[in-house]
This record gives structure tokens, C-alpha cells and sequence, in this order.
């Protein structure tokens, strides 16, 4: 089997029964290409409908939820294949967009994922929150997209019909170079759910490798299928999986642009730890403020959710010492490229240039280390 499209299920029996016959039709175009539903211990009539509607699709059932990370790499442990596809159960495919990914993969050997771009099931001509063309990052670690900053989205022109390397690509659909996608060890389990592929991403990106949306490949995205968007666990979960990514990788990228500028290896580390951990404590600081305006609106759950996620940031994290990050620095040095940073604070952007926030990000914004 060459591409492997797995839906990681929990609790969707509707939208498996909507989506999955266009899924598997949508695949018959494509060589030695399988659907499989990995079920995280749901408790509705999912795997009902899997054995009594649609049989011939090989499903993986686990014992318990092991969250959007464990599901996924316990589902590709049991898989053999080049390419690993992860699609949410609420995706809508189109008609041949799983070949233009292929293709892109096939002929780019130094990308190590790529994806469609994503567009709203609801509002089909607009992009979709969870991915639109493809994701960037600000300096502090707020992610956004082409095509979409904080809630506000755009409708789909054809501004971005061009094939674009960036930060991060969306997990909703995301195609990964399984070699690749093994040698960093999957997703980081700590995280459960949420932001885990833009930190894929960006551990892909540390050491080489490339991340492509491949606009002729379109999706539509229902969104919020399994937490709405109000949840304040799924705040916790964004929150808390923010400053663990930050912690996994900003210190070895502001060293790479410390090594890059003409310092040696141990210098390089040194400032890149230290700015790394100035930047992870303002953004800290940041969370703090969201915290009191949602104690000053009375969303007190929501600011129970931010305590909670520093809390179990400081239980969960791995300290960075200047001793592996040189050690990075030694081995990834000339092959790493960090692509798509943005560097100025979006959320301050967005506020000052309200409507007009898409026409203000230009290329010059972004720096590639």
C-alpha cells in the first residue's frame, strides 16, 4: 500500500455515514490507496455503522480515547505504507483531491507533508477556520492563516492558487511522509488534542524538511465536530499545548538564526536559549491578561482553563538545555530551514488594522531561517 487515509474517530457515527462513501469513491482514481477508521473507544453506533454499512473499510479499535495524538500513532503503528493521510471525520472530499497531494509528494522528496487547502462545508466559497490555505506563526506563538487571522476569514478568490511552502499545515487533512513522520517519533502524546501538527511541523521543519499546501487539492471542513469552539477544555488544550510547543521548539530555532548571523555553536545556543526563554515568559505574561478579561466578563471557567493549562505546562514540560541545542545545531545546522515565522504579534495587528488585516501581511513580515 502506498497512501494509507486514516480517520481517527470518537463518537461521529453521523458524519462517518455522511462523509466516508465520498471518501472512498473519491479514492478509486488513486493506486494502491486503503481507507481505514480508527475508532478511540467511542460509545455511539460508530463501529455499528463501520460493520453494518461499510464493511469492506478495515477498522482499528482501541481500548480507550488516547486523544487525537496517542489515536494516531497508534493507528500508524499498525500500518505499513509511504504515505500516512490524517482526515477529521467531517471533511467533505472533492473529486480528485487526494492525487494532486500525491503527485506534490512523489515529486518533492524534500517535503516531508503537505495538504489541500480548506474551505467552510457551511460557506463554501470561504476558507475554514482550522486551516484555510495554510498556517503561519507570530513571533509569540499565536498561529493563523493564509486566508484566515483570528476570526476573520476570507473568501476564497484564487489568492492563494499557488503552490506555498509554510509554517504549518492543518491535521483536519494532512498528508505526511510516513519515514519521516516515524523518525520524529509521531505526534507528542503530552498534547491529547490540538495544535499537535503545527508542532509536527515545525519539528519537521528543524530538520529539513518541507511543508507545502497544494491548492489544486480542495476539502470542506464542518469544523468543531467533536469540541465546539466555546469548550473551556479545548481552551485548556490550546493553551496549555501552545507553551509545550513553544518549549519544544523556539530555543533550537532562535539558536539556528543565532548560528545563521555568524556565531558559533555554543554562543548560538546560549542567546537562542535565552531569548527563547524571554519570549516563552511574555507570552505567559500574555495568557495571564486573557485570563483576568475573562474573570472581568464573568467566563470564569474559561480562566479556570488558562490557570489550569500553566499548571500542567509546568507538570508536562522539558526544560531545554543549552547542551542538546548545540548538539542540534551541530547535526541539522546546514539542512534546516524554519519557513513562515511572522515577526510582529498578530493579535495586535488585527486590532489595529481590523478589516484590512489580510492586505497588511506581505511578504516582507516574514523572515525564513
Amino acid at each position: 500500500m502506498k497512501t494509507a487515509i486514516v480517520i481517527l474517530n470518537w463518537n461521529t457515527e453521523d458524519f462517518l455515514r455522511k462523509f466516508l462513501p465520498g471518501l472512498i469513491g473519491s479514492c478509486h482514481d488513486v493506486e494502491d490507496t486503503e481507507v481505514i477508521v480508527a475508532d478511540n473507544d467511542s460509545y455511539d453506533e460508530s463501529m455499528m455503522v463501520m460493520k453494518e454499512v461499510f464493511p469492506q473499510v478495515r477498522t482499528i479499535q482501541f481500548e480507550k480515547n488516547l486523544g487525537f495524538t496517542g489515536g494516531y500513532n497508534r493507528a500508524f503503528e499498525q500500518i505499513d505504507c509511504e504515505y500516512f493521510v490524517l482526515i477529521n471525520s467531517d471533511i467533505e472530499v472533492t473529486d480528485g483531491w487526494l492525487k494532486p497531494l500525491v503527485g506534490w509528494m512523489d515529486s518533492h522528496p524534500d517535503c516531508g507533508a503537505c495538504a489541500p487547502k480548506l474551505h467552510s462545508y457551511q460557506d463554501r466559497e470561504k476558507f475554514e477556520y482550522a486551516g484555510a490555505a495554510g498556517g503561519y506563526i507570530d513571533k509569540y506563538g499565536y498561529p493563523f492563516c493564509r486566508g484566515r487571522v483570528m476570526k476573520r476569514v476570507e473568501t476564497d478568490r484564487g489568492q492563494y492558487d499557488s503552490p506555498k511552502d509554510v509554517f504549518w499545515a492543518t491535521g483536519a487533512c494532512l498528508m505526511v511522509r510516513s519515514s519521516v513522520y516515524r523518525r520524529l517519533g509521531g505526534l507528542d502524546e503530552r498534547f491529547f488534542a490540538h495544535m499537535e501538527e503545527i508542532d509536527l511541523c515545525w519539528r519537521m521543519q528543524l530538520e529539513g524538511w518541507k511543508v507545502t499546501v497544494v491548492p489544486e487539492s480542495v476539502v470542506y471542513h464542518v469544523g468543531g465536530g467533536t469540541l465546539p469552539a466555546s469548550s473551556p477544555f479545548k481552551l485548556f488544550l490550546n493553551y496549555r499545548n501552545n507553551l509545550l510547543m513553544l518549549e519544544n521548539n523556539l530555543a533550537k530555532t532562535l539558536a539556528l538564526e543565532e548560528y545563521r548571523k555568524g556565531h558559533p555553536f555554543r554562543k548560538a545556543s546560549q542567546r537562542g536559549c535565552r531569548r527563547a526563554a524571554r519570549r516563552i515568559f511574555i507570552r505567559k505574561c500574555m495568557d495571564g491578561l486573557s485570563a483576568a478579561v475573562y474573570l472581568l466578563t464573568f467566563r470564569f471557567s474559561l480562566a479556570r482553563s488558562v490557570y489550569k493549562a500553566h499548571k500542567e505546562y509546568r507538570n508536562l514540560r522539558r526544560k531545554t538545555d543549552r547542551k542538546s541545542v548545540t548538539l542540534y545545531l551541530q547535526n541539522w545546522c546546514t539542512e534546516a530551514s524554519v519557513n513562515g515565522m511572522y515577526s510582529r504579534w498578530i493579535v495586535l495587528e488585527q486590532m489595529l488594522k481590523g478589516e484590512n488585516i489580510f492586505g497588511y501581511i506581505i511578504d516582507d513580515d516574514f523572515y525564513k531561517i
